[in-house]
């Protein structure tokens, strides 16, 4: 390797309060491997409740996956309720709005009659949604990411310092 293909911040040359923030990976080193993400989470927690500077560490997924968690059946009803209920809570929201500028008793009214219509259109606007749909999706589910393993990665000059805190007082997950 040239001095021209060295870094300039080579953690080795610089103390460590001397070092910027790099979100180059290079810069980071793994001081600990979970198998969920609440005990890496922890793992942070811990570190940061010893004064560590945590801007300095992230938690890194492997073998990352797309899970669909299926709620159940989607019918035309579920849809216009779950419409219903997602339009009166902007209808309520409008009509705050709206009431702020309202004379008197005036602005009950008006929120009222929002939160309603808001739910008529949202009802309205979600079975035919669904309607639109020809039974191609009649299930309801929720998308989330999962790993396999969790990294607990630190920026180098702070890699040792960090690991000594883990070891010290060992991450438990919250239950």
């Amino acid at each position: 390797m040239s001095t021209t293909d060295t870094p300039r911040n080579q953690p080795s040359q610089q103390a460590a309060e001397e070092f910027e923030y790099t979100a180059d990976p290079r810069w980071k080193q793994a001081i600990a491997e979970y198998s969920d993400y609440a005990t890496a989470q922890a793992a942070v927690d811990r570190l940061s409740d010893a004064g560590f500077a945590v801007e300095r560490v992230a938690i890194v997924g492997f073998d990352v996956r797309v899970v669909e968690q299926v709620l159940g059946r989607l019918t035309k009803g579920k849809a216009a309720l779950r419409g219903a209920g997602v339009g009166a809570w902007f209808g309520l929201l409008i009509g705050l709005l709206f009431a702020l500028f309202a004379p008197g008793f005036g602005w009950l009214a008006i929120v009222a009659i929002s939160v309603i219509a808001g739910a008529v259109w949202g009802a309205a606007l979600d079975f035919l949604a669904h309607l639109a749909t020809g039974g191609r999706r009649d299930f309801d589910s929720v998308e989330t990411l999962e790993a396999d393993r969790y990294e607990v990665q630190v920026e180098a000059p702070f890699a040792a310092e960090a690991a000594r805190l883990l070891a010290s007082n060992p991450a438990r997950p919250i239950a």
